[in-house]
């Protein structure tokens, strides 16, 4: 029971990491809100599913606010929500496209954080855990905005992890290798093999492999840990 009593969010938690992460942090005692734009079912009496289009800020508004009334306080924020949404290069991408991307990725980021420091603030403590991944720490063909968001979501974590260090408020950043999930059954199966083929591991991960090392970060094992980046990828950015 590593997170006994702590209230957690996580966005997008209704398939793949997210699914993964919300199931485990309950069955370790934590009461999990999951806020996905899709609501989704589960089995576990400690998980509570809520719309949430996280890239509206007058939805994480009503989110925090019943969050706050029901249990008065947020312990664990972890932002998953995202997704790669354009494999093109910067010269080919549409600017739509873009913006949507980076709103997704980017912008839902840093809206969950705004709307829950507050709270940790009062509270004298939190953990935030952005998921990012690795194309936010090293990059590759095409791609383009994806990187961009997601390099942003690695310094954005860095930047909230000083920034409030002395509120008692720990942020850090996950960055997945190629997991198995539905985002990538869904890609082009040549792009997914030569990832594989770059990772030295030579397979998928599974959800369930970074959802223990977010468990990690939620609990108050990783006290003395903040502005890290914690890499689950296989091998494929050790080179």
């Amino acid at each position: 029971m590593r997170l006994k009593g702590k209230v957690a969010i996580v966005t997008g938690g209704g398939r793949g990491i997210g699914r993964a992460c919300s199931e485990l942090f309950a069955a370790e005692g934590a009461h999990v809100i999951v806020g996905d734009i899709d609501k989704a079912e589960f089995d576990h009496p400690g998980i509570e599913s809520i719309h949430l289009d996280a890239t509206k800020e007058s939805d994480w508004k009503s989110l925090i606010e019943h969050v706050i009334a029901k249990h008065g306080k947020v312990d664990v924020l972890m932002n998953n929500a995202g997704g790669v949404g354009s494999y093109l290069p910067i010269g080919e991408i549409e600017i739509d496209d873009w913006k949507r991307i980076i709103d997704l990725n980017q912008n839902s980021t840093f809206y969950g954080m705004r709307a829950v420091i507050p709270h940790m603030k009062k509270a004298g403590r939190g953990s935030i855990i952005n998921v990012s991944s690795i194309w936010g720490l090293v990059s590759a063909p095409g791609v383009a905005a994806y990187t961009a968001s997601k390099g942003a979501v690695h310094l954005m974590s860095k930047n909230a992890a000083l920034s409030y260090v002395s509120d008692g408020i720990r942020v850090n950043s996950i960055h997945p290798g190629i997991i198995e999930t539905p985002m990538i059954a869904a890609q082009d199966a040549g792009i997914t093999q030569a990832v594989i083929e770059a990772t030295p591991m030579k397979r998928l991960g599974t959800p369930n492999e970074i959802a223990y090392g977010a468990l990690y970060l939620a609990s108050d094992e990783s006290s003395f840990t903040t502005g890290s980046s914690l890499i689950i990828d296989g091998g494929y950015t050790a080179g």
